[in-house]
């Protein structure tokens, strides 16, 4: 089969790669309609994250339909499936308290190793993202083999095409997560930095789940101007200072709750972001943690913080004295995409939730290294990217032209 394969810093290629095959009873094989590049894709094509090795197979954000099934499968043959990113074996302590991105079994003994040193506890598997998460191959491919099928896919029912629900794969139940872990009061207002795809969609959540006011921060015009059609005040902080923004917008107080939907690589030539990129291209140190250090500072005291941005190893002048005396609590960490997806599916089906309006292009696999420049590159244009193995190479759709198309 033709697959998206890693091979280095900005080295993304689509090379032949065996298919894949049944191992374990309970796995399924899915046939790829469609899968998109994530915002922590990124994090590997930079060289960020550590555990890759070339030729591993990249993508998280993956459905299709079910085209072999092992004996202890709950699914059946000609199934839409939406797949979670996490891998999620169902029934050991952590999926029992439905923390499944915690899985205890989900990450083999030779791989769960590093991330035990790293972090103090094995990470729980994961598509497509790195060995520390179980070196299992991602769905930018032709096929996918899909382990725990009895747990994780969902499945989709008719008249719900790929674009509608694609998105429960990840993105939607994260940012959905993040609103979630901040507690929304009536009354709250919702701080989100970074527009990105996972911001958005918290953007989108806050507001669902009761926030009266949320402001949006960024710098990219088109990603701004969409949170804004979303209801979301704006900050450009290539304009304003985001802290003094914000103290003036909530009376002097602060936001009561603040997401950090940016992560280790974030923007901008504040002197802090400064030093830590240098760290960054010199291995002196790994994340850049810029927009966390301006939650914390900005959120009110008492407020809550969410943290959905990805971060994968160490960073320095960290404001803990802040988070402490402020009283702040922190909630972060991958997303338990089982807990959430079907309830998320059904608010798809009612019209609650929406999620085609942030597809801004679609291209085929073998299109992919140039979306991944693309997607790295030209951020304000490519606000983000579906490949579909059936697409012919070269036939690059953008939103507008489909809509086009339809009119």
């Amino acid at each position: 089969m033709r697959a998206v394969t890693w091979h280095g810093r900005h080295d993304v290629r689509v090379d032949s790669v065996p298919d894949p095959e049944i191992v374990n009873p309970r796995d399924c094989i899915i046939k790829i309609t469609s899968t998109a590049i994530c915002g922590s894709d990124l994090h590997l094509y930079d060289g960020y994250i550590p555990g890759m090795r070339a030729g591993d197979i990249l993508g998280h954000e993956n459905m299709g339909e079910v085209i072999e099934v092992g004996a202890k499968s709950t699914l059946k043959k000609g199934q839409r499936v939406v797949i979670p990113f996490t891998i999620s074996c169902g029934s050991c302590f952590f999926c029992s308290k439905q923390q499944f991105s915690a899985c205890d079994n989900s990450n083999p003994a030779e791989t769960a190793d590093p991330s035990e040193i790293a972090y103090g506890h094995s990470m729980g598997g994961a598509f497509g993202y790195a060995h520390l998460t179980g070196g299992y191959a991602g769905g930018q491919a032709e096929y996918l083999r899909v382990p725990y099928s009895d747990v994780g896919p969902i499945v989709i029912p008719d008249g719900l095409e790929d674009d509608k629900v694609l998105f429960l794969s990840d993105i939607l139940p994260t940012g959905w997560q993040a609103a979630v872990n901040c507690d929304i009061e009536p009354g709250d207002t919702v701080a989100v930095w970074g527009c990105g795809p996972v911001g958005l969609f918290a953007i989108q959540s806050a507001f669902v789940l009761g926030a009266h006011r949320v402001i949006a921060i960024d710098h990219f015009p088109r990603r701004l101007q969409l949170a804004k059609s979303m209801g979301a005040e704006i900050l450009n902080y290539e304009e304003v200072d985001v802290r003094d923004a914000l103290n003036e917008m909530t009376g002097g107080i602060g936001p009561d709750a603040c997401i950090d939907a940016v992560g280790m690589e974030s923007h901008g030539m504040s002197v802090d972001n400064i030093a830590d990129t240098i760290k960054a291209h010199t291995y002196l140190g790994t994340d850049r943690p810029h927009a966390l250090r301006q939650v914390i500072l900005a959120c009110r005291k008492g407020g809550r913080v969410s943290i959905p941005g990805v971060y994968g190893g160490m960073a320095d002048k960290f404001p803990i004295g802040a988070l402490m005396e402020k009283g702040l609590t922190v909630k972060s960490g991958q997303t338990h995409v089982q807990k959430f997806g079907r309830k998320l599916l059904e608010m798809i089906g009612e019209g609650k939730l929406d999620t085609t309006f942030l597809i801004s292009h679609r291209s085929s696999l073998e299109d992919a290294p140039d979306m991944y420049r693309h997607w790295h590159d030209e951020q304000n244009d490519y606000t983000k990217i579906v490949l579909k193995p059936d697409m012919a190479k070269g036939d690059i759709k953008t939103t507008k032209e489909l809509a086009d198309v339809d009119a």
